[in-house]
């Protein structure tokens, strides 16, 4: 039987008890496969790494070594998520590298968002490389491929960037949830306990926050953006019904704006925050949901209260003939 095809009797997991039944289960295979080696994981916070990490946390301990690189373009408390739930709560072995200044000196002057995604995954490959040769006895690669990855890419999850590592590192890979849709990875992170949080963690590109700020990313404006999106995090995120996702987008341009300095209106030049939200099944087509005006007035309030910002907007472009992301 090919170990990458789900079997057509494999029931899908709908509750706690299958997750249960399952987590038992690869448990066993796990410890199996590693023995009593060791096996690297790069966690970046998604659910599928984290579901990942929590299922050989229980099966091999302080066997597994997880790497959190900061690239600088996660969203706002996102690195602290990871550190907080995996070496706090889950009492992993976490290696964190703050590769902020490495990533963002890399990216300085670059717009074409191809050329970004190109040095944002070189450089990811090139951290983590460096951080596993610094280890020693690692045997196993731990991933987080899910089954569309294995239907889409012939099971590399290129988006968690090791497909590239260099041939002599030559590690063997753990893949424990890659039979299982996105939705079953949900409900085994939920047996697991993670936090919400992570579980339903929305759709987040390989670069981050790199394709929603816009052209050449500077500093202050990946700041705003940042600051923005958390806004917009918070308080779509309080809606009865939320969307499939919702973000923010600053765009590499400015128009006229207005502040006061001592009771006097200073005319000067700030970005607009872009609010995005869409409805999709498949992200091949997809829908702008209506969200209270009352909504976009209170982010609207906050977010040009941000330094550098003086315009709000909402993209009501749906797809096609606009994609989900600017870039």
């Amino acid at each position: 039987m090919d170990p990458n095809k789900r079997p057509e009797t494999m029931e899908r997991i709908t509750t706690p008890e299958l997750a249960e039944a399952f987590i038992d289960e690869q448990i066993a295979a796990l410890r199996a496969q590693i023995g009593d080696k060791k096996v690297l994981l790069a966690l970046s916070g998604g659910v599928d790494s984290s579901v990942v990490a929590a299922l050989l946390i229980k099966a091999v301990g302080d066997q597994l070594v997880c790497v959190h690189v900061n690239h600088g373009l996660l969203r706002k408390g996102e690195p602290e998520q990871v550190i907080r739930v995996f070496r706090e709560e889950l009492g992993a072995n976490l290696i964190y590298v703050d590769a902020v200044d490495r990533f963002l000196d890399k990216l300085a002057g670059v717009s074409d968002p191809e050329q970004k995604r190109k040095i944002i995954g070189k450089e990811f490959i090139d951290v983590f490389a460096e951080e596993a040769k610094k280890l020693e006895n690692i045997e196993f690669l731990g991933q987080g491929t899910i089954y569309p990855d294995i239907l889409e890419s012939v099971g590399v999850k290129a988006h968690h960037n090791v497909g590239g590592l260099p041939e002599e590192l030559n590690f063997e890979l753990v893949e424990p949830v890659k039979l299982l849709y996105k939705d079953e990875v949900r409900v085994v992170g939920k047996a697991l306990g993670l936090p919400d949080s992570m579980v339903y963690r929305q759709p987040f590109p390989g670069p981050g926050l790199g394709v929603r700020c816009v052209g050449a990313i500077t500093r202050d404006r990946l700041e705003a953006l940042r600051e923005a999106d958390a806004i917009v995090r918070e308080e779509i995120g309080k809606l009865p019904e939320t969307p499939w996702q919702y973000f923010c987008v600053i765009p590499d341009f400015q128009s006229t704006g207005i502040k006061y300095v001592d009771g006097q209106g200073q005319r000067y030049m700030g970005w607009a925050a872009i609010i995005r939200a869409v409805n999709t099944v498949d992200a091949v087509t997809a829908t702008v949901p209506e969200i209270p005006f009352d909504v976009l007035c209170r982010m609207r309030d906050q977010i040009v209260k941000i330094p550098g910002i003086n315009r709000c907007l909402w993209d009501i472009s749906e797809k096609p003939v606009a994609t989900i992301e600017f870039e």
